[in-house]
């Protein structure tokens, strides 16, 4: 593992590499993210993780503020893989002073849930992407399916923009309590955590009652079971089917069941396929 701040240092060790891979990640890695450099390391010459923290895809200051950052850490779990290109910039590296950023149209999925709980994130969040491919070119890169709805906008904004990389999807990784990984998870305190394994089994229990249940029935219900929860917030849970608002899913046919909530002052999302 090699880590650079400039791309431009990046660029030059590109040249020969048949095949590359890129992992944009906002540091604070876990097991996830690992699982995403690991299968990008299986198919690519080289891989190239982005540890970035993007300021233009918070909509709320002290989240910002408040994401957990360790670049030393980072750096350190990286160690172990061979031909891993670590990119670490600044936000002068990315973004020149008064810079104006576009206005991306990436249809009617990133309009709900994500996007209309945080106005401006997904906007950010295709700002940094298509910085990143620009920058880098790369063959393939890898994206959770936590962030299910980023993953559909990613694909979405390599359409638009006729780019030549393959969007990867790649499954939730979860903790042994089947809580999903994520970066904010280490945030809570140890009830704050507790109570938050809870979640994926009400998605479970939702997975088990569809579609006999109708969406309407399973929104109450678990608006009900998330109340019982002490010190937990549902913002949305929503029932889709993805194919109806993207012709870039696999079949004609994709429900998932998606959820946030606030546990305690900790902002968590998940979906499950049912």
């Amino acid at each position: 593992m090699r880590a650079y701040s400039s791309y431009k240092d990046i660029v030059k060790l590109l040249n020969k590499a048949s095949s590359i891979g890129l992992v944009p990640t906002m540091g604070s890695l876990h097991e996830g993210h690992l699982s995403l450099v690991k299968k990008a390391l299986d198919e690519n010459d080289y891989v190239i993780v982005s540890i970035y923290v993007n300021p233009k895809q918070f909509d709320n200051k002290n989240d910002l503020i408040n994401y957990p950052r360790n670049l030393e850490k980072d750096l350190k779990k990286l160690e172990t893989f061979d031909n891993i290109l670590a990119y670490t910039p600044s936000d002068k590296e990315i973004y020149n002073k008064g810079e104006i950023l576009k206005t991306y149209d990436l249809g009617r999925f990133t309009e709900i849930m994500e996007g209309s709980s945080r106005p401006g994130h997904f906007n950010g969040v295709a700002t940094i992407i298509e910085k990143l491919f620009k920058l880098f070119n790369p063959n393939n890169a890898y994206f959770g399916e936590k962030d299910f709805q980023q993953l559909l906008l990613v694909k979405t904004l390599v359409k638009k923009l006729k780019l030549d990389i393959n969007i990867i999807g790649c499954k939730t990784i979860r903790e042994d309590d089947g809580l999903a990984m994520s970066s904010r998870n280490k945030l809570m305190n140890l009830a704050e955590r507790k109570n938050a394994s809870r979640i994926i089994k009400i998605l479970q229990k939702c997975k088990e009652m569809y579609p006999s249940s109708s969406t309407n029935k399973l929104k109450q219900q678990v608006s009900e079971e998330i109340d019982l929860i002490d010190n937990i917030t549902l913002e949305y849970f929503e029932i889709l089917d993805i194919s109806k608002y993207s012709d870039l899913v696999k079949s004609d046919k994709e429900i998932r069941a998606f959820i946030a909530c606030k546990v305690g002052n900790i902002r968590l999302i998940d979906n499950i396929d049912i």
